[in-house]
Parts: structure tokens; C-alpha cells; sequence
């Protein structure tokens, strides 16, 4: 299948280093707005992406790999074309599957693909919250850390800087990517070639370390793999692939 194109790198990485949520209730006028429930798992267990099985862990602050690493996030933020920090602003803001839209064309329209669209969501669901974990558990630095000159696309006063490893933004275009690319396989290759211009803006936006985006690709395409494994699973996929077909999307 050509969405095996996704699991050269995820292989590259790891050899190396060595039923739906319920929704808030809705805010009585005049008071404080509810808090969001945090995000749990749907489909995943936390065993399905232990990112200490997953991940070798970040370079050290100390090393020559990091002053290196730091230097290509500055480069990337300070160099990039006008054109292309306006795609990263862009790829920052919107954090789903809609930003294969483009990629895919018209008649990738989520709202006119219900089947599809709930697939999606489910996997998005369960992509942020491994990649959330991960986060938690290596507590990596961001770059703008160690660069007071530099303002990040997703930069909130106050925010935690030990979110950087991995980048839940790449961590969303590798998993749906590989998904996409295996519900519709005679666009794999450019899905890809999205997937990783998307994770390349976390760069540009001066967010994350290369190393951090490569995380995510590992990260990404398991959640998706051990999602499409889950027997729960497998009709959703089916009538996703009969939505798509019928769509024009693929012939598969």
C-alpha cells in the first residue's frame, strides 16, 4: 500500500533512538463559563502509545545536537520567506483534518462526508491526548525558551514552556495523514507531502525543534496504526472507504 511511505521514517526514528465524550453543559448567562472536560481516550489505551516505549528521549540542552537544533528553529524563524511564515500562521491556527482540504480538493468537504468526518474526529480525539502525554512525560523546553527574541505562533503569556517534545500540531498532520492516505491511497504521496510542510510551519513559527516534529511522525502513525487495528473500529473505517468512493475521492 502507498501509505507505507509514512513508516520509512517512523522506523528511522525508533531504530535511532532506540462511545463519544459528553459535551459541557452550556454557560448560564452572567456566570463563569464551565471548565472543558479534559480529553480522554475513546478508542486507544494509554499502553497503545507509552511514549517511554515509543520515544527515545530529547537531546540534552547541553549537547552539540541542541545548539545545532536551536540553531535551524532560528534560522527557519528569522529567514523564512513572507509567504511562508503566513503558511505557518496559517497551518498554527487550524488543527484538524481540514488542512488536507487544499490537498485533497473540493470534494474533501467533512461536512458532505458525515461518515469520514466522524472517523476523523475520533482519531483526533485520541492523537491529542497521546501526544499530550508524551508531553507530560519529557517535559522538553521550546525553543523561544532559549531565544527571548523570538515570539512563536502560539505563544500565550504565561504559557508552559515544557511542551515542546513532541509538537501536537505535527503529531495531528502525521496521525490523520496517515489515515487519509490509507482510506484514499492514490493521494498518499501527496498527503504525506502535506503532512510534513505541516510540521515543518512548527519550525517556522519558531514552536518546536526538528527532532520534536520527528517524534511526532513516530507518534502520529502509531496512534493510527493501533486505531485502525481496533475492531471498534473497522466499521467505521468501511463506511468511511464506501463515503470516499462514492465521493469520487478514490476507487479503492
Amino acid at each position: 500500500m502507498k501509505a507505507s511511505i509514512f513508516l520509512v521514517a517512523v522506523s528511522a526514528l525508533i531504530l535511532g533512538g532506540t462511545a463519544l465524550a459528553q459535551t459541557a453543559p452550556a454557560p448560564t448567562p452572567g456566570a463563569p463559563a464551565a471548565p472543558r472536560p479534559a480529553k480522554t481516550f475513546k478508542a486507544l489505551t494509554a499502553e497503545d502509545v507509552d511514549p517511554s516505549k515509543l520515544l527515545p528521549p530529547p537531546v540534552a540542552d547541553d549537547s552539540v545536537r541542541f545548539k545545532l537544533e536551536l540553531a535551524e528553529v532560528q534560522n527557519a524563524y528569522r529567514n523564512s520567506t513572507p509567504e511562508r511564515k503566513a503558511q505557518a500562521a496559517w497551518d498554527d491556527s487550524h488543527e484538524d483534518a481540514n488542512i488536507f482540504a487544499a490537498t485533497l480538493g473540493p470534494a474533501f468537504d467533512l461536512t458532505k462526508l458525515p461518515e469520514t468526518a466522524k472517523l476523523l474526529k475520533l482519531l483526533e480525539n485520541d492523537q491529542s491526548v497521546a501526544a499530550n502525554v508524551a508531553k507530560r512525560y519529557f517535559l522538553r523546553l521550546r525553543p523561544w525558551y532559549f531565544d527571548a527574541d523570538m515570539k512563536p505562533c502560539d505563544y500565550k503569556p504565561g504559557a508552559n514552556p515544557k511542551t515542546s517534545y513532541p509538537s501536537g500540531h505535527a503529531t495531528l498532520g502525521y496521525s490523520v495523514g496517515y489515515l487519509l492516505a490509507n482510506l484514499i491511497p492514490e493521494k498518499a504521496q501527496i498527503i504525506e507531502a502535506r503532512a510534513r510542510d505541516y510540521a515543518y510551519s512548527r519550525l517556522v513559527c519558531g514552536d518546536h525543534f526538528a527532532s520534536d516534529v520527528e517524534a511526532s511522525h513516530v507518534l502520529g502513525v502509531v496512534t493510527s496504526v493501533k486505531l485502525m487495528e481496533k475492531p471498534d473500529v473497522a466499521p467505521m473505517i468501511a463506511a468511511a472507504r464506501k463515503e470516499l468512493k462514492a465521493a469520487g475521492l478514490t476507487a479503492q
